[in-house]
């Protein structure tokens, strides 16, 4: 039997574009591997990452060896489990409402509303921050705090800790509600319109409507961005934790994570075996997070499970 031959000059066009997401994927996810043995030594710069002495774990012990560790380590996982949960309802809650929406206009207007925050810089982010909460000029203090509750002085903010939990939940999910909502808007759009027609000629509501077909509908979805999300458990948004409590000494308790404690390390230490280290266990913890959740996933419903 004679093979089929392969109409290379057919296919030469499509592997001509791949090869830039190629070169770039290379680039940026494989060449960096090679860094990861920086956790396990004591870095030199005039001797290279080859060079280096090897040292063991001793670079993972700065993680652990301080007395900030369960605090940054608690907080890092608090807010990460929090906002997984948070983003998911709201990130559904906008994405159906926003489906609601008829009016061309209308919807035009709330989408670029929606999305502006997830385009904006953190740094303005965090400067938009102190424009509500400076303790002088700051528009909570004087139309809110001392305006509408007649208090003499305003609330200094920027020295209690016990309010940011609130404010940079607030925040991340003001900024990051864009993005969820279009992920789950693209599967709800996905959604065969029939369904509802046959819901609607039963007599069910639009509540019914959405718990009985939107809801089950979107749970692979739900399921797939939990996993990936579980993925970052380890990890936080920099920006969001440095920037906008502006570095603030007295806020560390409720502000400090395992990447702003690294950062602060390395500014005064230099030490890039140090910074690696943690790096590296955030990605291993990661991966154990995601294989766990996908299994726990596939035990009960392997239709949902990523792989």
């Amino acid at each position: 039997m004679k093979k089929k031959k392969i109409n290379w000059k057919h296919w030469l066009p499509f592997y001509i574009m791949f090869i830039p997401g190629l070169i770039y994927m290379i680039v940026n996810n494989y060449m960096p591997l090679y860094g990861m043995q920086l956790a396990f030594k004591s870095f030199s710069y005039s001797k290279g990452i080859a060079g280096s002495k090897w040292i063991g774990f001793k670079n993972f012990k700065f993680l652990f060896a301080t007395k900030d560790a369960f605090i940054m380590v608690r907080n890092t996982l608090l807010y990460n489990i929090l906002w997984i949960f948070v983003g998911a309802v709201f990130g559904i809650t906008v994405a159906i409402l926003f489906n609601e929406i008829q009016n061309k206009i209308a919807k035009k207007f709330y989408q670029t509303a929606i999305l502006l925050p997830y385009l904006i810089s953190i740094v303005v982010v965090a400067y938009l921050v102190y424009a509500f909460l400076a303790t002088d000029t700051g528009l909570v203090n004087n139309a809110i705090v001392k305006g509408l509750l007649g208090k003499k002085e305003g609330v200094a903010w920027y020295m209690e800790s016990k309010f940011w939990p609130f404010i940079l939940t607030f925040v991340q999910q003001w900024k990051q509600i864009g993005f969820g909502m279009l992920l789950y808007l693209a599967s709800i759009l996905g959604i065969d319109k029939t369904y509802y027609e046959a819901a609607m000629l039963d007599g069910a509501t639009k509540w019914q409507q959405i718990k009985s077909i939107t809801l089950p509908l979107l749970k692979p979805t739900i399921i797939m961005l939990v996993i990936l999300n579980l993925g970052q458990i380890f990890r936080s948004d920099f920006g969001l934790f440095y920037q906008v409590p502006m570095n603030q000494g007295a806020l560390y308790s409720t502000t400090q994570t395992i990447d702003t404690y690294v950062y602060r390390a390395l500014m005064v230490n230099n030490n890039v075996g140090m910074s690696a280290a943690a790096s590296f266990l955030q990605s291993v913890v990661g991966f154990i997070f995601i294989v766990t959740a996908n299994a726990i996933v596939n035990h009960f419903d392997k239709d949902s499970s990523l792989f």
